[in-house]
């Protein structure tokens, strides 16, 4: 099911129909890790007289006309719903909708950041995202970004760069992401081809993602799904919630349990929709929030919640287990953008979360049921 970018025309044009460069930035900063495109549509009132490319620089002044040409060859551009040619004359009454791409930003400097390198070609690279750093650059982070230890990676350890989509656009190769806390298997493009193919992919659905959550509770029953739509929370700002109204998204996630602990469950997670926060939203709404996510109900452990008295335990029985949101971004699936081969890659646990699962089997471990549609291979991802 190809899915609808987000909604958002009036709220990026300035009071002169064009482009408002600060709106697009917010929509892009507010977008976390849901996976919808920030689109536009201009309706011409007018003959214009123009080509295409021509009137869209226009209406759009941070991108150059290669550039253009570039998004319509990529087929991002429509008119009247139709993917047209750089050099199609528009008239008045035609409606012509445009994926943008983040807007430019100051350079982005190179830092030496340790990352975690899954596999690597000339046209992308996919690494296992750690905790605590966020993908990209924005006003308020210019540096300490994934990003920006790509570009170190790039200059000093590999050969290539990060696309020119990005280097031009604020955001290099950035074709996905996850949140700060969440943890796993991300992709970026190396080259201009391979970034707005994988953008497709995504944009179209054609992409698997699976994830690995600890979360509070004894999940019952082993799988179902959870069909729940999601905006943003009506009050709280940087939050969202659960809605209703015409402010709702739809939103779907299967979950399959893969291990039962006392008071606690591993679970499997299939994203068919990539709404910002779905997995713990969804999780939550269920009464059975992540570990540690206590934005969205969980808590954070502490040795003695899951070591029970008596037993005896390597560290102290004060010290925390894990101080994050536990959620793991497992396992990728995609079209390799320029062989078109399938490529899936997988993500092991990073330690904390794996410290977590591996004192719950030992303290707390009830059963492994067989749960149809379960692909993770929890051998390879929790490796003690």
């Amino acid at each position: 099911m190809s899915k609808k970018p987000r909604d958002s025309s009036e709220d990026l044009l300035d009071g002169g129909g064009n482009i408002d460069i600060n709106a697009l930035f917010r929509a892009y900063e507010d977008q976390s890790d849901d996976d919808a495109p920030v689109e536009v549509t201009f309706e011409l009132q007018r003959n214009h007289n123009k080509r295409l490319d021509a009137y869209l620089a226009g209406r759009i002044p941070f991108l150059s006309r290669t550039s253009l040409q570039r998004l319509i060859s990529e087929k991002v551009v429509w008119v009247n719903g139709r993917n047209p040619k750089a050099s199609t004359k528009l008239k008045s009454g035609d409606q012509v909708r445009v994926i943008l791409p983040p807007p430019p930003s100051t350079d982005i400097p190179a830092e030496n950041i340790p990352l975690h390198i899954i596999y690597e070609d000339h046209d992308l690279i996919v690494i296992n995202k750690q905790d605590d750093i966020i993908v990209h650059p924005a006003r308020g982070n210019r540096s300490g970004t994934l990003i920006n230890g790509l570009a170190w990676h790039f200059q000093h350890v590999s050969d290539g760069e990060l696309s020119n989509v990005g280097e031009e656009f604020a955001r290099p190769g950035v074709v996905h992401r996850l949140d700060r806390h969440t943890t796993g298997v991300m992709v970026a493009a190396k080259t201009d081809t391979a970034h707005w193919r994988l953008s497709k992919q995504f944009e179209d659905r054609r992409t698997h993602k699976r994830y690995l959550a600890v979360v509070h509770g004894e999940v019952e029953p082993l799988t179902d799904v959870i069909d729940v739509p999601l905006g943003k929370h009506p009050t709280k700002r940087g939050e969202y919630a659960v809605r209703w109204d015409d402010q709702g998204k739809e939103s779907v996630t299967i979950f399959r349990v893969r291990e039962q602990y006392e008071d606690f469950t591993l679970v499997e997670l299939e994203l068919k929709t990539g709404r910002t926060h779905q997995i713990r939203l969804h999780l939550r709404h269920l009464g059975f929030p992540i570990v540690g996510d206590d934005m969205y109900g969980g808590k954070h452990l502490k040795v003695s919640n899951i070591v029970p008295i008596g037993y005896t335990c390597a560290m102290p029985r004060t010290d925390s287990v894990i101080q994050r949101q536990a959620l793991h971004a497992s396992l990728l699936e995609f079209d390799h953008p320029i062989s078109g081969d399938v490529a899936v890659h997988t993500a092991p646990l990073h330690d904390d979360m794996q410290r977590l699962v591996s004192m719950l089997r030992e303290y707390r471990f009830k059963q492994s049921p067989t749960v149809p549609g379960a692909i993770l291979d929890l051998d390879t991802i929790i490796t003690e």
